[in-house]
This record gives structure tokens, sequence and C-alpha cells, in this order.
């Protein structure tokens, strides 16, 4: 079963994030989140964005990403908050080169803190490829979270390369002892520095030096990020080309802010069943609880076009040793946010209403993910809204177009005639088997797949035994979705997860 957020629950989050000092074990008690991953759907919000960092202000988490244009394009950042991880606002343009009268384009990876009231926002800008040209690390500030952010220097804070780094993809961090630091470098390289009480000067280390490298592995590529667990520092950072499928996120460990730091392992990776690309993240620790998210972007399987990225979250989890376990990109949707966002549909009238996804009655309208899933298990809650037709679950999907049987892959609905359904499409209707089982329009019903090699059984209510069982080897992988046939319906709790796990 999944975990909605309700306002009571809201409200008990809001809470702990003033005081701080629950225990995990209570938090579960008090309606704290702690989700799977985003179980009201990723991409979390609508839109091409990429690099997110976090905050959380007054009970409110913040995203800040980068816009994912080309850029030229890249003038403005857009905040994002939300105070459940489910219901999303956009704050448009806190910051904008209209607001920085050194910066031109390339506005990247915005890295947010609060101090003594302020609310600071670092960015870089202009992608500078030298020590003579204009760009590199800005700062801003505000006096509210939204913005309007307003550059606080008049120039970049950091404007050249030191030990090899690009100014680049900053992170700030502030420790428990009140010092602030930096960390950022593209190019292969990483630095640290220390940032001053004011937030807007540098500060020096104890031998004096101001830049500090920290580069934890020779894959090294960008995208810095730092938190601190149960007294030790986590550097984490990207590897692999920003616009390849061999983008991914991996991490050190340290007992010191500035390392040494040396390379554990890779975290998070593409998924081919689930998205490509994935990388530049920040993570959200739940106040006063061990509950942790990683946050990053991701391009979808069908999207070749680099900076078609969208920002996604998962669940984040530690070994009893501290070591962060390899992420698992999950697929599912609650509908609690209300919206369709990483769905398309061919034919019929979709829309996510009462945290459900509902369909008018058409000839074969089918709504899909993005995913490319071959051993796999699918659940989907369905409720017919009508005495006629079937509604069910699509899979192993490919060329998806409008029409009752336009597409290649199968499909297992329950219909009013009291029975559940298996087959398969390809421009018409090959039916492999049915069953009779009791279905009231009306009444929610549970329908399961799951489907390895060319084994596919399906459940419906009962899921220990299953109605039908077939063996059929036409199509090994493809989208997840769901259909209607001659009826209404709506569909909630969906998910597909790989058949092994």
């Amino acid at each position: 079963m999944t975990t909605r957020v309700t306002r009571l629950a809201a409200a008990a989050v809001a809470a702990l994030f003033v005081c701080g000092t629950v225990l995990p074990s209570a938090a579960a008690d008090r309606g704290v989140p702690d989700y799977t991953t985003s179980e009201a759907g990723n991409p979390i919000f609508d839109g091409y964005y990429a690099d997110p960092d976090v905050a959380i202000y007054d009970g409110t988490y913040w995203v800040f990403p980068t816009t994912s244009k080309v850029y030229a394009e890249q003038t403005y950042l857009d905040a994002f908050s939300s105070t459940d991880l489910v219901n999303w606002t956009k704050h448009e343009k806190v910051l904008s080169t209209e607001d920085v009268s050194w910066a031109e384009y390339a506005v990247w990876a915005p890295a947010p803190i609060e101090r003594n009231g302020k609310y600071y926002l670092y960015f870089a800008a202009n992608d500078i490829q030298s020590d003579d040209a204009l760009g590199g690390i800005g700062v801003a500030v505000s006096d509210r979270p939204e913005g309007p952010y307003r550059d606080a220097l008049g120039h970049p804070l950091i404007a050249q390369f030191h030990n090899g780094a690009q100014p680049i993809d900053q992170d700030v961090f502030i420790d428990d002892d009140g010092q602030a630091y930096m960390y950022y470098g593209g190019w292969g390289h990483a630095n640290v520095v220390k940032l001053n009480e004011d937030m807007t000067s540098l500060g020096t280390f104890d031998d004096g030096t101001t830049f500090r490298e920290i580069t934890p592995a020779p894959e090294y590529v960008e995208g810095s990020q730092m938190f601190k667990r149960d007294g030790r520092y986590y550097l984490m950072w990207s590897e692999g080309g920003w616009t390849g499928p061999d983008y991914s996120v991996s991490y050190a460990i340290a007992d010191s802010p500035v390392g040494p730091f040396t390379k554990e392992a890779e975290v998070l990776a593409q998924d081919p069943a689930v998205a490509r690309g994935s990388g530049h993240n920040s993570v959200i620790n739940v106040p006063g609880t061990d509950i942790w998210y990683i946050l990053y972007h991701r391009r979808p399987l069908s999207e070749t076009d680099g900076n078609v990225r969208q920002v996604a979250y998962d669940r984040m989890h530690f070994t009893e040793d501290g070591r962060i376990a390899p992420v698992t990109m999950k697929v599912q949707d609650n509908f609690a946010d209300r919206n369709t966002l990483g769905w398309h549909t061919y034919g019929g009238n979709w829309s996510a209403r009462s945290e459900r996804l509902g369909a008018h009655r058409s000839t074969g309208g089918k709504a899909l993910l993005d995913t490319n899933f071959g051993d796999f298990t699918q659940d989907v809650d369905v409720r017919l809204t009508s005495h006629r037709g079937d509604a069910g679950v699509v899979f192993r999907a490919t060329d998806p177009a409008v029409g009752a049987d336009s597409y290649s892959g199968y499909y297992a609905g329950i219909g009013a005639n009291d029975r559940v359904v298996l087959g398969r499409a390809d421009g018409g209707w090959t039916e492999l088997a049915s069953e009779r089982v009791r279905v009231s329009p009306g009444r929610t019903h549970h329908l399961r797949v799951t489907a390895v090699g060319d084994r596919i059984e399906v459940y419906v209510d009962d899921m220990r035994t299953p109605r039908i069982s077939v063996t059929d080897d036409t199509y090994a992988t493809g989208a997840n979705g769901v259909r209607v046939f001659d009826t209404g319906a709506t569909f909630d709790d969906f998910s597909v997860r790989p058949a092994d796990r």
C-alpha cells in the first residue's frame, strides 16, 4: 500500500521541521513522509530542469534547479516549494541575468542556503573556458526564499580556474561549528573553499591557502554535493557525459569536511527500463529522522535531446556501516498531486482528479509511461464506471498510436461482463486467455500482471493465485500503462517493478 500525505501529516512534518528533535522511530508515528520514491510520480514538477539543489526553510522544501535549455536561453532560475514532497508550487524567475550585470547566459546549478535571516543563492554563469573570460560563480541574496534575489557583489565570487577546476556546479554546506564551505568544480577537478560569516567572501585554511583541491577520483566530472550524517562527511559528484546515458553519481566518505575523499562506489546510474542520464544530485534529510532522499535529473528513455532533462527523487538508504546503498529508480504514481506528468495519452479523455487517473469512455484510449520493462510486476487499482466494456493494463508496448489496438504489446483487463481477459495487440486483437471473475462497476479491484520471459500471469484481487497463466514470447520489452475499452474507468496506485525485486 502506498503512503499518502494528509493535511494532518503535513502539519506534523512542519512541526518536526521547527523542533527538529523527534527520533526516527517516532517520526513514522507522527505521519512524517517515508516514501519509497516520489510516489505521486516522477518527474516531480513540470518542465525541463536539471542540477537540482534543495533547502528546507520553515517547514517547506525548496528546490532550485537549472533551467534546461540551450545555453543562450539559460538566463533565469525558477524555484519550486512543497510542504509534503507531493504538491509543488512554482516560483518563476527568482533570479535572472537582468539582475546580474556580469551574467549573460548558462546560469547553472543554483545552491540555496540561509544564514542570519538572509537567503543566499549561489550560481554559475557564462560557462567560462579560460581565465580571460568574464564569469564563474556568483552569489545572490534575498530577504525571502522565493526571492527576488539580487546580485550581492556586482562581480563573480570565483572568477578563475584554480587547481584546474572550472568554476561551476557549486554546493554550500554549513558545518555544526558554524563554518561554511563551498564545494565546486568541473573539468575533472573539485575544490573546496571556506566562506566567511558574511557568506559573500572567501576565507583561508590554516596554511594560508584559499582553494584546496579535493578531487575524489579520476572519474570525477562535476556536480559536487556535501552532506553530513552521524558525524561523517559525504561528498557526492557526477561522472560521465551530461548528454549521454553514462551520466551517474558516485560518493566518498571522510572524517573532515575537507577530506581526504576517496571514492566508495557509484550509487545512481541509468536504468534502461526507467530513465537515462541520471545525475547531478542533491539530498534531502527529513529533519529529526534518518529518512533521506536523493534528488537528481534524468532523461526520458525516448528522448535524445540533451536538454530534455527532468527532476526526480527516490529513497536513499544506508547500510549498517554507513555506506550508501545503490539507489533504485522506482516507478510509481498514486496521482496524489492530481497531475499526469510523465504520462503520454493515445486517444480518449484523460485527467487526474480526486487523486486518481480517470478516463472517459472510449474505444481503446491508452495512457503510457516512457518505460521499457521486460521482466516485471505491474500493479494498479481499477474501478469501472459503467456496466460495459473493460479496463486494465498495457505492457511490453511499442509503437503506440490512437486506435483501439494501435500498438504492439499486451493488454490485461477486467470487464463488467465478469471476465478477466489477456491478449496481444498489433493493429488487431488476439485473445490469449479469459476467465470468469466477479467485477463490480463502482468498486475498486486490484489488478496485477507478472511477466518473466514468456510466462505471463494475471491476478485480480487475490494476489496469491493467478486467474490467468499463459506462455507467449511475441513481445519481450516495452512501455507500461493503462487502457479502457468501451467504458470509463479510474486508476490508482500504479507501480511497476523488476520481477526479481
